[in-house]
């Protein structure tokens, strides 16, 4: 049968184990709240409008990642110095650039995922399209 002293030292082992468990749940709750606090880590929707320019095979500004929220409204305008067709994977959006003239794409970013934008017959990347 146990004596009294050897029963107190479980009981406070029992007691410290019960706090350090404790004590990681609330860290780890305290870790996923920051790390997740936005919710869905989704980006609210917001229009926007991307210009691009292609003279010489070149494009301006130089090819970059644009991000936007789902559910905002993309307002592609595009002017090169060569005939061509714009086009935005993953929506199937196109327009016919005409050589000199300023085309204008525009849509609803209702897919999330990189959608790359490029020309056809010039094969040249326009920007990347991050729709969160």
């Amino acid at each position: 049968m146990p004596t009294t002293t050897e029963v107190a030292p479980a009981r406070s082992r029992d007691a410290v184990f019960r706090l350090v468990a404790v004590a990681i749940l609330i860290a780890a709750g305290v870790v996923a709240w920051v790390l997740f606090r936005g919710g869905t880590g989704e980006t609210p929707p917001q229009d926007r409008s991307i210009t691009v320019s292609i003279t010489g095979g070149r494009v301006e500004p130089p090819v970059g990642r644009v991000e936007v929220g789902k559910g905002s409204t993309i307002r592609l305008t595009v002017t090169s110095d060569v005939p061509d067709e714009l086009h935005v994977h993953g929506y199937d959006r196109k327009a016919v650039l005409e050589a000199g003239r300023p085309a204008t794409l525009e849509f609803r970013a209702d897919t999330t995922g990189m959608f790359e934008v490029e020309t056809h017959s010039g094969h040249l990347l326009l920007v990347q399209l991050v729709v969160r």
